[in-house]
């Protein structure tokens, strides 16, 4: 198989099309399963992923095209004046670069629970998909499109069960005065559960902004998060209540 492709592996115009093409294809595949999830939150997009592939795949494209003139048309040239090129410089500039990128769909919200992490990790994946691309290992694209995909949605799922069965879990709670605090305390107490922290907020109640805490719990015994939650919006004191 890997002979199917070789004629799109070199440096022609065909080539130069196929890649920059399967580039915008894979990175906006992945990017809109996750603009699906998220809709329009801010974080990065189909549109995002596609041009974060298709740079990354042109910058190998750029260092490969560079190697071939310095190593041929441009030969005599560049040993008279001493340039030497290291096709892996620019990739490696790619992966760097993107961190930047990423780190700006990180955010923390009020809760303090972060979200994006997801968002980075796709976005870096598909930097490094769009760099085997320019590189023309189509075989290893493809595969790496589908295991992306399954992991940013088949695996969720998975995910979802395992941390609703964890021992230890975190929920942020909103409440009506802060003596309603120990109610709650109390509650998790009835219900087995050792409190590792807890972290207040008094809120602003002139602003419409609630008494709040982020719990961080162990559960001694096998128990739903789900459950758990559900039990504790029982008490008449509490607002709001959800994991993170």
């Amino acid at each position: 198989m890997i002979h199917t492709f070789d004629y799109f592996r070199q440096i022609n115009f065909a080539g130069v099309v196929m890649r920059l093409v399967v580039a915008m294809f894979c990175g906006g595949i992945v990017g809109l399963e996750r603009e699906r999830k998220h809709g329009d939150s801010g974080l990065a997009g189909m549109r995002t992923y596609m041009l974060v592939c298709v740079g990354a795949a042109l910058t190998i494209e750029i260092s490969q095209y560079e190697y071939v003139m310095l190593t041929g048309p441009w030969s005599a040239l560049a040993e008279s004046i001493g340039i030497k090129t290291d096709v892996s410089r620019f990739g490696a500039q790619v992966i760097n670069g993107i961190g930047f990128l990423g780190a700006g769909t990180i955010i923390v919200t009020g809760s303090q629970e972060v979200k994006g992490l997801t968002t980075a990790a796709g976005l870096w994946a598909s930097a490094c998909m769009g760099l085997a691309v320019g590189a023309g290992f189509y075989e290893v694209v493809i595969l790496a499109v589908i295991l992306i995909i399954v992991s940013i949605t088949a695996l969720s799922n998975v995910e979802s069960k395992i941390i609703d069965v964890a021992r230890n879990m975190n929920f942020y709670v909103e409440y009506n005065t802060m003596d309603d605090i120990s109610g709650i305390i109390a509650a998790l107490k009835h219900m087995d559960a050792r409190i590792y922290e807890v972290d207040i907020d008094r809120g602003d109640l002139k602003r419409g902004i609630n008494h709040s805490a982020v719990f961080n719990i162990r559960l001694n015994q096998r128990m739903s998060h789900t459950a758990l939650l559900m039990d504790l919006s029982q008490l008449n004191s509490i607002i709001t209540i959800y994991e993170i």
